[in-house]
Parts: C-alpha cells; structure tokens; sequence
C-alpha cells in the first residue's frame, strides 16, 4: 500500500476532456444564418423552454473551449462557461424566432467592420490599405478551398459574428422603445436638487434586546409564505470534513536536512574497478559544480549572473553579501531546504538607467505623428539635454512632458539592465559613466537624453537544494490515521467526538450546488460533490476521498431540496425581520401620542439634525440610508411635525426645519436625455435576465459532469 500511495503522490494525472470528434460545422457557403444549436442526436444535457440541448454538441463546444481556455481552466469551469453560454444563446435564439430576426450577408459584412481583429489585417487590405470586403470574401474562399483548418476557426468566428449581430438588432429594437419625457427629466433633476432640512429623534432598534423579542414558529413559516419570492433555495448540501494532509513531519525534514549536510564535505567511497578508494568531492570544494549539482540537487546550476532582485527576496541581502566561494545555509526557501554558494560577481553588472527619446520621422519604431526631420530632433535633444543637466530640474518630469518613447508616462524609466541588453550606443553610455551622469546617445530610434540612475552588483550563485518531502512512513501513518477515522465514524461513532479525540479539526461547508466544484479548505473536488447529490448517499453518511495532497474524510450533513425554504432554513434569515418589526410596533405603542421632547427624553436619546436630504440619496448622517423617513419629510409642511415613523434602523419622530426647492430649469431635456441613455444602458444585462427568470430550464449537466 505504501508503494502504491507513493507512486500516485508522485504522478501527475491531466484528465483532458475528450471529444467525440472534431468540431463539426454546418455552414454552407461563405456566409450563412442557419440556427447555431447542434444537431439533436443522443441524450440532451438540457431543456429550454422545451427546446433540448445535444449532450454530444454540448461537448464539443467544451472541447472548444478547452483549446481556447489552455491548461489553468479546470473541467468544471468550462462546463459551466460553455452552459451559460448556450443558455443565453438559446433563449435569445427563441426570441430571434419568434420575432422573424435574421440577418444578411450585408448586416455581418458591416458588424465584422466593427471588429479590429479583422480591419485591421492586412489580408483584407486593398491597394490603399483600406479593408475590402471583396479580399475578404476571397480570403474566406481560399480558406474553404485550400486551408480547412484556418474556415474551421472562421467558421466559429461566423457563428459568433451572426449570434452578435442578432443580439445587436434585437437589443437596439427594445433600446427603440426606451424613452424618457421632459416631466420624467423634471422629476429626476427635483429629486436630486430639492433639499429639506429636518429636526429628527430616532430610538433605534439595538436598544431593545434580540433576547426580549419572542418569536414563534409559526410566525416564520407566515412570513416566509408572505415573501416566498425571497425565500427561494435551489437543491445544495451540506457536509462536514476532516482533511489529512499529506505533508512532511519534523523527522522528514531533519532527513533532508542531514542528507544535505553529508552532501556538503568530502567523502571517500570505494572503487571496485580499481580496488582502491576514491575521494569524492563534497559541495564545498567541487571543482565540476554543474556535474555536482545536476547528480545532487534538486534545482540545477544556474549559470546566468542574477541582480539582486532576482534572488529569493527573504535572503537576498545576506546571499549579495557573500565573498567569492564563501557559502551560506542550510536555508528553507518555501518547501526546500538550501546551501548557497558565492561563484562569482560582476560589480556594477547591471544599471538603472531613465531616458526622453526625441525621435523623428523615418526613425526606426516611430510614432506615425512624428514628423520632425532628424536635425530638428538633434536641436531640440541638445536643448533638453541642457535643461536636463541644470541644476534643480526634475529629469522624470522632464521626460514625462517631452519623451516619445514609451517609457515616458515612468518618466522615462528603463529599470535595471545586465550588459549587452540596451542597443549598443545607450549600452555604452550607461556602463562607460558613473551614476548621475546624463548625456546625448544617438540610436536608430532617434536622439536619447540618458540619466544613469543606479548600479549594482550581479552575482552568479550555485544552489544546492532538496525538496522537502513526505516519508513513505509518513505516507503509511497518515493513511492509516485516515482509515481509522473512516472506519470509527462509518460504525455509528460521533464524528465530532471522534474528531476530538484525535485532535482532528472538522470542517464545514454549507450550501453546495449540484455544479460546484471547489470546496473551501479543499479546492477542486468534484468527486465529494457528485457523492453528497448521489441519491443512494443518505444522511449522515461518511466516506474516505483521496485527494491530490492527502485525503478527506467527508460525512453528508444536510439535504437541501428545491423550492421554499423551510422555517428550520431561512430562520436566520427571518428572524431578524420579524424582531425589527415587532420592536418597532413595541417602540410605536409605547410612545404614541407623545412630544417629540417626551420621546427623546423617555426613550434617553437626544435630538439630532440633518440638513441638505434629497431623495435621491436618502441618507442621514448617523442613521445611514432611510428613504421613507427622507420621503415622509418631503411630504410635509416646513415646520409640521410627525407622528412616529418606522425607518430601517429604528423608530423617528421628525420636524421639517427648512425645505427648499430647486431653481427652475428652462429645459429638462439633459436630464431626460440622461435617464434615457441610463435605461438603454441596461437594457442587454437586465432583458436577458428577465427572460431566463421566465424561463423554464432543466439542468441534467449533473447526470453527465
């Protein structure tokens, strides 16, 4: 057993997702508007307003994407990228439909005219440099005819273009009807500019405790079915954990390092070829250190000469201190435990230099705008050079305002450069001269004013490293502290308790959804997922899980079915609610009838003032956000006072001290245009969301992912 959990420790697997075949296109033509769902054949991984979804299409978009996403994205990412995709493609494409929206040949020639990818190739450039639709067409036919593998990625690029160009029509045809009149530009210019001053007590709700306010069971189940849009819950789990980590001990780690220190001297090994023995030379005084290291470490010889910078930043300092053949460790350096040796060291190897190029027209990399010959870009380098050199002047500043180059917005700042780097008449300048020296470089890039800022020393370290690592002891015990543990709480032992008397720490994780992947403490582990849905997997249930660095033992803690929430469920979601609105009801009878000095002073609060409220922003200093309170305010009469108010955060009782309207406009139309182009604005996020929430959508990803 311990052979085999070393050897899967030791192998990386790549689980690709493999498709059933190459991505099969059906587009004729050049162009086409055919339907962008694939072919109905198999099991469907999804209905859509009964509309299905092929599994086997669904598949090869994943692969699709796979390509697109390279290595970092896992399996469950793409799954999910590429549903949310079809589901939004596939609802619209109802709509598309049922609306008769297609498009032609003209209307995509004229949105891929909007796409810099293709208008700016010049594969599609005519004489003139212009895109040509007609080179375009030809290039689409040469790739059909001789490039398949250049029509498929077109092909894709089609399918995009088209559902864009759909999307673009529909949205702009809703965007059409979205209007707003001069009296809605009225109302919005008053809600923001027209202020009330107020006198104000509030008795908040913190000053009744949560633990005098009773509330039953039945007055939560009432609320919930009195708000059940709000308590909604789709199916989830919950389950707990104990994560065995697989990770070196204290005796692994001094193995490792002794191992190096037997590695750092000499040592004499016997011979049998020659019958005698031979001194093998240890890290210290190896005269073939890249042979050395390459039998030895961890980590190979490095032969490059490294900055300071370059070097692990918690020991940098001490390692650029180190003279020539001196050595400094052992050091742990994350999960490796090192020795480094000092093998040589350039002084002022590299330098940080600044620079404002003035370039010119012709000049190699100019800026298309340039068009100031070379003399005048020679006058005008001297010029800053001078002005460069006088005392007081502030050089980044300097080369922000007058630098073409790239650099300029860092004030022309180059960083840190080894020799043989920068072109040849900069390289030289900068390791030619001291720092602070600035002079005139000539390049084919133009004429360079160059601050030498800094130098520093580069140095070439050997390393001999060893990665700390589990024991196979170590790998045996903690998979046989795991199995235990499984094995104690399959045979109905507490698993809490038992965690407890092994000093294990249980883990939480609440409200896991079907398609969830990652688990806190756990990262990716979608076996547990796929266990805890299982309909076989019965509460209270425990299993073993062999992860990447170690093993989970997992017990299934909650069912969560979809629908509303139980009263158990949303509890702590209501309890909150009910108590806020029978404090305030006690607050209410308590103080009916009262001055508003009899309120502040028998409810030991004092009156405050907030001045400047508008509707629009509703907040009140000290109170946050009160919106029925600002908009009770506003309802009354300058110097009215009112009853008792219910706000968000407690009960007021209000006097209105001033209120003041905003100057009249001759014209509302800025503020109509305004809150029109709001409305348009969210008109893709918020159709499209209106649309799946009216949706019926059966998800079946689970059965197949």
């Amino acid at each position: 057993m311990a052979i085999l959990e070393n050897i899967r420790k030791r192998t990386t697997v790549l689980i690709l997702i493999i498709g059933l075949a190459l991505f099969a296109f059906v587009i004729s033509g050049v162009f086409s508007s055919n339907d962008l769902g694939g072919g109905k054949v198999g099991s469907s991984v999804a209905e859509i307003n009964g509309d299905e979804i092929s599994i086997d299409q669904f598949r090869r978009d994943v692969e699709a994407y796979s390509r697109m996403a390279g290595p970092t994205a896992s399996s469950m990412q793409l799954v999910n990228q590429v549903w949310d995709r079809q589901v939004r493609n596939t609802i619209l494409a109802q709509q598309f439909e049922e609306l008769g929206i297609n498009i032609e040949q003209d209307q995509i020639i004229n949105y891929i005219k909007t796409i810099p990818s293709y208008v700016q190739n010049p594969e599609f450039h005519n004489a003139s440099g212009v895109f040509d639709e007609n080179k375009f067409r030809e290039a689409v036919a040469d790739w059909k005819a001789n490039n398949p593998s250049r029509y498929a990625l077109w092909l894709q690029d089609e399918q995009a273009i088209i559902q864009n160009a759909k999307e673009q029509t529909y949205f702009n045809l809703i965007k059409a009807g979205v209007g707003s009149t001069l009296k809605e530009g009225e109302l919005d210019y008053k809600l923001a500019n027209d202020k009330v001053d107020i006198k104000y007590v509030r008795v908040p709700f913190s000053s009744i405790p949560d633990s005098s306010i009773a509330v039953t069971k039945k007055e939560i189940e009432a609320y919930i079915n009195d708000h059940k849009k709000d308590y909604k819950q789709d199916r989830s789990r919950d389950v707990e954990f104990v994560y065995f980590e697989e990770k070196p001990s204290l005796e692994d780690e001094n193995a490792v390092k002794e191992e190096i220190n037997q590695l750092m001297e000499d040592r004499v090994e016997y011979n049998a070829q020659k019958d005698a023995n031979d001194t093998i030379k240890g890290f210290r005084n190896t005269t073939d250190m890249i042979a050395f290291l390459d039998r030895n470490s961890d980590i190979k010889y490095d032969t490059i000469y490294k900055a300071k910078k370059d070097l692990p930043a918690k020991f940098a300092d001490t390692l650029m201190t180190l003279e020539k053949g001196s050595m400094f460790g052992t050091y742990r350096d994350g999960d490796y435990f090192k020795v480094s040796k000092m093998m040589d060291r350039k002084a002022n190897g590299t330098v940080k230099s600044s620079h404002i190029l003035i370039s010119y027209a012709g000049a190699q990399r100019a800026n298309p705008e340039v068009t100031r010959t070379k003399e005048e870009a020679e006058a005008k380098a001297k010029e800053l050079l001078a002005e460069a050199k006088r005392a007081g002047t502030v050089f980044a500043e300097l080369a922000r305002d007058n630098s073409d180059g790239p650099s300029a917005p860092q004030g022309g700042d180059l960083g840190y450069n080894q020799e043989g780097v920068m072109v040849a008449p900069f390289n030289d300048f900068t390791f030619s001269n001291p720092v602070g020296a600035i002079g005139l470089v000539e390049t084919d890039f133009g004429f360079h004013i160059v601050k030498i800022d800094d130098k520093q020393d580069i140095v070439r370290i050997a390393t001999l490293a060893r990665e700390i690592e589990p024991s196979e002891e170590t790998i045996n015990t903690l998979f046989t502290e795991a199995t235990k543990f499984e094995m104690e709480t399959i045979s109905d032992k507490d698993f809490a308790v038992a965690a407890k008397e092994s000093n294990f720490v249980v883990r939480p994780v609440n409200k896991i959804k079907e398609m969830d992947e990652n688990l806190p403490g756990l990262s990716a582990q979608r076996a547990i997922v796929q266990w805890a849905f299982n309909d076989d997997t019965k509460l209270g249930e425990v299993k073993r899980f062999n992860i990447n660095n170690g093993y989970a033992v997992v017990r299934l803690t909650a069912k969560y079915a979809e629908g509303l929430m139980s009263v158990e469920d949303a509890s702590a979601l209501v309890l909150p609610k009910i108590r806020k609105e029978k404090k305030a009801a006690q607050i209410i009878e308590a103080n009916n009838g009262k001055s508003m000095e009899d309120f502040a002073k028998d409810n030991n609060v004092i009156a405050s003032t907030a001045s400047a409220l508008t509707m629009k922003s509703p907040i009140i200093p000290g109170a946050g956000s009160e919106a029925f309170v600002v908009g009770t305010a506003f309802a009354m009469e300058q110097g009215a006072t009112s009853g008792l108010i219910k706000g968000d955060s407690g009960v007021y009782m209000l006097t209105v001290t001033k209120k003041e309207e905003a100057a009249k406009l001759d014209n509302y139309s800025t503020y109509a245009n305004n809150l029109q182009a709001s409305a348009a604005g969210r008109v893709n996020f918020a159709v499209y969301n209106a649309l799946k929430e009216s949706s019926t959508i059966e998800d079946k990803r689970a059965t197949f992912y």
